[in-house]
């Protein structure tokens, strides 16, 4: 079964990713994750899956965090409002996100993926 690659074309960290798992011969299915920004329920699932803090979903490097001025909003909103505000735009979601359904990894760290995906081709 194909692992959901949720990536930004443009962001150096998911061509890297990407790289990775042509590399490994793993099949992945990309979406856009600005023109199909998932879906409250789907990021509170992947959350919830993940087993990390809900604020590891945030790009707290991206320019739309900081416009929002999110860095003190995360630490005093509620969970409810923290999806809310990643499912608002495709942007604020750390990235590339991959999941096969049952696993979860957020970002791109080379042994974190040995570790998590290598075991899927």
């Amino acid at each position: 079964m194909a692992l959901t690659f949720y990536w930004y074309p443009k962001c150096g960290t998911c061509r890297k990713a990407k790289k990775w798992f042509e590399d490994h011969n793993i099949d992945v299915t990309p979406i856009h994750i600005v023109e199909e920004t998932p879906s409250r329920d789907t990021i509170q699932s992947l959350y919830e899956k993940s087993g990390l803090e809900l604020k590891k979903f945030f790009n707290t490097s991206g320019q739309k965090y900081r416009e929002l001025g999110l860095k003190d909003k995360v630490k005093t909103a509620s969970e409810e409002e923290l999806l809310d505000i990643l499912a608002s735009d495709g942007m604020l979601l750390k990235r590339p996100i991959v999941t096969d359904g049952e696993k979860v990894t957020v970002g791109f760290k080379e042994e974190m993926f040995e570790e998590m995906w290598t075991t899927q081709s």
